[in-house]
């Protein structure tokens, strides 16, 4: 579907109108219009073929011809143009967090910035401070999303990259007839954030596969075609590079281009030691090939039991393959519920019916609802009666949904003081309270630390959501101890989720497999604010599989019987 990449066109379109000055209604107009357009569980092209996207409250006739226009041409005129009616620098400022189209206007207006160089200039200089609202905080902020921005290097988060990456190799298996094509690198890997993508196809007649790549649909520039490799640029901007080799060296250049290099390199030096040679194009011994077919027989052939990809980064994982330790690694299929959703009660989009339905169709026990608190205004926090009026719903729908259990739960906001947003004759009521931080993230290492502290130490808490509070690409993680954390969530049983919705990741691979060595069970959920977006499990399962976790470690891993009884602490 081209869903997110005709909602990203409008967005970028309000921002551009909102950097030239724009009246607001216009710029409010294109911003719903992306809204709604993300939020569609249809495919949007065939809402256009069938005419009910004109029945979609707040798509009008204009609005559809724009789509058509993408889904035909793969660009839109009304975005080309207002795209170059302002300095090209001024798209890459969009990108600093911290920093929106409204303040990029009035900067570019009244000091001529066009380009993080212009804008650092002026941030050192005084007179920014007389503009209205720009006061030294507000330039410390833009200055530190100037440092996150700088540190991304071009990378992406691996779930806006993933279903480019898939979608591609899909439609490449169509076009070639050849099921050999696989997603290499850092994907492949399941890294968090991913610079380009690099694909490996098998085939002994390179020149059709190639010539099929060049001409998929998404591809905007060829940077390079030769006889077995080629670049391309496609639509959002990412690098994609094919290469495709002959059965006998295809499991040999699938591991080399899996990587990482640190794990290649290993590899190396383990052949070199036992007087052999490894590369892309096999394993050999003297000029002689002994394996390069498959991965496993290159592998098996070094003395090593199968190493999965997502371990491939030089952690440990060669020496554990080699003495037969490496760990059963958590399965998607292992997982029996969700232990973080929210519904349209708060700032969810699906209904709890609807939740319930989608969790059934994945084959879950059961699936917990999690809306906000009542001090998160901007996420339409529950009050204490709302909560209350929403148990009721969800005792409603376990009589009407059945193979399925719901759970009544709340995303309870740990305030700035380390208390918590519910009274606890509230929490006790619910069967699943996940803690987060959602405010305060400038405080110290020993307040932030202390407020999670606080709310491990209540009985009724269950999980410490998003634990470092981090969003990748925009937001640093607050200062926290994770180790202490770790140690009191060991001490009274509380688990620390892997947040599996893209940007978050949290905790991240490392911090995950640490809480585990420290005896911390852990959830993997996916904070999902629709039913669409509960397809991210995979993407915690994956973040799960590369801290070394297996299904033991994970909470939501145990039967309906079993997580009630671990969550009464009985």
């Amino acid at each position: 579907m081209k869903n997110q990449e005709i909602a990203d066109i409008f967005g970028r379109l309000a921002d551009i109108l909102e950097i030239r000055g724009e009246e607001f209604f216009r710029v409010n107009t294109y911003r719903k219009v992306a809204r709604i357009i993300e939020d569609l569980s249809a495919d949007v092209a065939d809402l256009v073929e069938s005419g009910e996207i004109l029945d979609i409250r707040g798509i009008g006739k204009g609005t559809v011809a724009g789509i058509e226009e993408y889904l035909e041409t793969g660009g839109m005129r009304r975005y080309e143009e207002a795209r170059k009616s302002i300095p090209k620098g001024l798209a890459e400022l969009l990108s600093v967090p911290g920093l929106g189209p409204k303040t990029i206007g009035l900067l570019w207006r009244e000091f001529d910035v066009k380009s993080i160089k212009s804008l650092k200039r002026t941030l050192r200089g005084k007179k920014i401070l007389e503009l209205p609202g720009m006061g030294p905080k507000k330039v410390e902020n833009i200055e530190a999303g100037i440092r996150v921005y700088e540190s991304r290097s071009g990378r992406l988060t691996l779930g806006t990259v993933l279903p480019a990456a898939l979608a591609t190799v899909a439609e490449l298996r169509v076009a070639t007839g050849i099921d050999e094509i696989e997603v290499a690198g850092s994907i492949r890997r399941w890294r968090e954030t991913i610079g380009d993508i690099d694909i490996l196809a098998l085939s002994s007649k390179p020149a059709p596969v190639i010539k099929a790549f060049t001409e998929l649909p998404r591809v905007v520039e060829v940077l390079a075609a030769g006889t077995t490799k080629a670049s391309v640029r496609v639509s959002d901007g990412l690098q994609m590079d094919l290469r495709v080799v002959p059965p006998s060296v295809y499991g040999a250049a699938l591991m080399y281009f899996t990587g990482s290099q640190a794990h290649n390199v290993r590899l190396r030096g383990l052949a070199q030691s036992k007087g052999l040679k490894l590369s892309e194009y096999g394993l050999f011994k003297g000029e002689r090939r002994i394996a390069g077919r498959t991965e496993e027989g290159v592998q098996k052939k070094l003395g090593l039991e199968f190493i999965a990809p997502e371990l491939r980064e030089d952690r440990g994982e060669v020496e554990a393959a080699l003495t037969g330790e490496l760990p059963g690694l958590v399965e998607l299929g292992d997982i029996r519920g969700d232990l973080h959703v929210h519904s349209n009660y708060s700032d969810g989009h699906s209904t709890i019916e609807e939740v319930a339905r989608a969790a059934k169709a994945r084959g879950y026990m059961y699936v917990s609802i999690n809306d906000h608190s009542r001090s998160l205004g901007v996420a339409h926090g529950l009050t204490i009666e709302r909560l209350l009026e929403q148990e009721e719903e969800i005792a409603r729908v376990n009589q009407r949904v059945k193979g399925i259990t719901v759970l009544s739960g709340t995303e309870v906001d740990i305030l700035s003081d380390g208390s918590l947003d519910f009274p606890d004759d509230c929490l006790e009521r619910l069967d699943v309270v996940v803690a987060s931080i959602h405010s305060g993230f400038q405080q110290s290492e020993d307040k932030i630390t202390g407020r999670i502290l606080s709310a491990i130490r209540n009985p009724h808490v269950d999980i410490i959501g998003h634990p470092t509070g981090r969003l990748l690409g925009t937001r640093p993680a607050y200062d926290v101890d994770l180790e202490v954390v770790m140690a009191a969530a060991a001490d009274t049983g509380t688990a620390l989720e892997i947040n599996a919705y893209h940007e978050r990741l949290d905790l991240n691979d490392i911090n995950a497999r640490r809480a585990v060595e420290m005896g911390v069970r852990v959830a993997i959920s996916t904070d999902s604010h629709h039913v669409d977006q509960m397809w991210a499990m995979e993407l915690g399962v994956r973040t799960a599989r590369r801290g070394w976790l297996t299904s033991a470690n994970i909470l939501n891993a145990l039967t309906t019987k079993a997580l009630l009884k671990v969550l009464s602490r009985t």
